[in-house]
């Protein structure tokens, strides 16, 4: 190679490099979406939330959170109320059972349930189990949960990453409230 050659070459890559640094860089992530009016409101002083799917063997369990975001102590009684829906927000034909045996073996989230007082700007948490087990028919596929905090409170719209896949076990499990903090 001649030292013409190597200049040129050197030069080039010299170019190459200035050109790099000038051009623009990655595009900007897009802004995060404003929270969906389900999960933004706060409905008689709590937000609900639904945690991550978490997946393993066929058994789905997934935690709902509660927020007070009143100004007032909230006080829970037991288990949450929660409804299967489609993906036009219809009632699907499943059974929601209290505590984990509906669906799993007993464990530690199966406490006797009991009054949990959630102070403003504190959380509790409950757990959603189910299995995608399919045996014989159509497996479910709902969309949205249906959740009040406890009997008679109204019911907030939790959509679950991924949607539930209910196989053909027709069952969901609830656990009760805990204590967050």
């Amino acid at each position: 190679m001649t030292t013409v050659s190597r200049r040129l070459g050197a030069l080039l890559s010299a170019g190459a490099l200035l050109a790099a640094c000038d051009a623009p860089g990655p595009p900007p992530l897009p802004p995060t979406p404003p929270p969906t009016a389900t999960t933004a409101a706060c409905v008689d002083g709590v937000r609900l939330t639904a945690g991550p799917v978490d997946a393993a063997s066929g058994l789905r369990a997934m935690g709902i959170v509660l927020e007070n975001c009143g100004t007032r102590p909230y006080t829970l009684h037991g288990f949450p109320v929660v409804r299967v829906l489609d993906d036009q927000r219809a009632a699907v034909d499943v059974t929601v059972g209290n505590g984990s045996e509906p669906v799993s073996a007993k464990d530690s989230w199966d406490a006797p349930a009991r009054a949990v007082t959630v102070p403003p700007g504190g959380t509790a948490r409950a757990r959603v189990l189910w299995r995608n087990t399919v045996t014989a028919g159509d497996p479910v596929i709902a969309t949205y949960l249906s959740v009040a905090p406890t009997k008679g409170a109204k019911e907030q719209l939790l959509t679950p990453d991924g949607g539930l896949d209910l196989g053909t076990t027709g069952r969901l499990a609830v656990n009760a409230w805990t204590d967050a903090g």
